[in-house]
């Protein structure tokens, strides 16, 4: 056979959306054959030629849906060489050509893995149009089966970490409610950097906490987890306040794996009287206040004071953390969350939503009848309309709540 150089050859009739076909094949006599059989199908096609395979490695593209590939060019050497060619083709449908006395090598390449394979002596034009369509189809199908079969063992072990690393809250008064959200930003992975934690400690006061190491990636989500598991054991311990936050930067300082690595976070006491908190922000936005008022549909929602906070924890050594003390009232709820929430933009090219964005947010959806779950649903989805698609920061949403009058 003689070589013939790489080219695109269009065969428009506009009655269909455009097929990309990749045809490899070193027969001038054979491309000539396939691009006749193919103008008199009335489908839109451009076929692509390479006469071996290092080009058509450089000739496959995002768009090509489809390979045909003769088992005798040069460089293939059948199903040594298919194998080359299913390993680089992608989302890319493969139909092997093959002469009339290899049908049985045409049936071991699609047990290899080629969506079909075609006769030369015995094909025509609407059997190879018919034979490219229904390849394409079984190509897509398999990939969406495989992205489903992927999306459940995804769901799968996301179960199994939210049992083993993402916390159970330790509360044990029926008048509390606890809900939480929890999404990392990074495609398919299963831990972001955001934590969080409820614990009720002997006494009957309640300490919340979230926070958000910077950055994304497994390093920083093994950090989060081992604060988290900190600030749990020192709150168990007996420890609060500026002095369990003091601990906790030590803890970062040990642990991080660069001295660029900070955490943000806030954490609450709630007094055993569930009427009084204190707060403590290490750079962290302010939590949401929800409270019942007589005669207020929706409620009051209001962000909670920021101006007595300290940096973020890995920062600054030595650093001092105020205390914000909270009048809650009998029916309150506080929101938790990181920036993940408010990061988002309100359109696109518009300022982000921020603090008082969510507010507003929340003040619409309480005036909706939303609370708990329903709630943080509710803000998540108004959020990632609003930005124009979804949130590509990790997320986290703790809202505890209380109502007067169980017990």
């Amino acid at each position: 056979m003689s070589t013939i150089s790489h080219q695109t050859h269009t065969l428009t009739s506009g009655a269909e959306d455009r097929l990309d076909l990749l045809l490899i094949d070193d027969d001038p006599s054979d491309v000539l054959m396939v691009e006749k059989m193919l103008a008199g199908t009335g489908l839109d096609i451009q076929i692509t030629v390479a006469g071996d395979l290092s080009t058509a490695r450089r000739r496959l593209t995002r768009r090509t849906q489809c390979i045909i590939v003769d088992l005798s060019t040069p460089g293939i050497d059948r199903l040594d060489g298919l194998r080359h060619v299913l390993a680089m083709s992608g989302p890319a449908a493969v139909v092997v050509l093959t002469g009339l006395n290899d049908a049985h090598l045409g049936v071991r390449a699609v047990a290899a893995g080629a969506e079909d394979y075609l006769v030369k002596q015995e094909v025509d034009g609407p059997l190879l149009a018919r034979a490219v369509r229904y390849a394409i189809e079984r190509k897509r199908a398999e990939e969406t089966e495989r992205r489903l079969v992927e999306a459940r063992i995804l769901g799968r072990e996301n179960a199994r970490l939210e049992r083993g690393l993402l916390p159970v809250p330790l509360i044990d008064d029926p008048a509390l409610r606890h809900h939480t959200r929890y999404r990392p930003g990074r495609r398919r992975a299963l831990l972001g950097g955001d934590f969080y934690d409820t614990v009720q400690t002997e006494g009957g006061a309640v300490h919340l906490m979230i926070g958000d190491v910077c950055g994304h990636g497994p390093d920083e989500a093994a950090l989060g987890v081992q604060l988290r598991m900190a600030w749990r054991t020192l709150v168990l311990a007996g420890h609060s306040g500026e002095q369990l936050l003091g601990t906790l930067d030590t803890v970062l300082g040990h642990e991080r794996r660069s001295e660029e690595i900070f955490t943000t976070l806030c954490m609450i006491t709630i007094a055993p009287s569930r009427r009084t908190a204190r707060m403590h922000l290490a750079g962290h936005p302010a939590p949401l206040l929800f409270r019942d008022l007589p005669g207020d549909g929706g409620g009051e929602v209001t962000a909670l004071p920021e101006y007595a906070h300290g940096p973020a924890l890995g920062l600054v050594p030595g650093a001092e953390w105020p205390t914000t003390e909270i009048d809650l009232g009998e029916s309150w709820g506080l929101m938790l969350y990181t920036d993940g929430l408010i990061e988002g933009r309100v359109g696109p090219g518009s300022a982000r939503l921020g603090t008082d964005g969510l507010v507003e947010l929340a003040r619409g959806a309480r005036g909706r009848g939303a609370t708990g779950r329903s709630l943080i649903d509710e803000l998540v989805t108004e959020v990632e309309r609003l930005n124009g698609d979804a949130l590509t920061d990790d997320l986290a949403v703790l809202l505890l709540s209380r109502q007067a009058g169980l017990s």
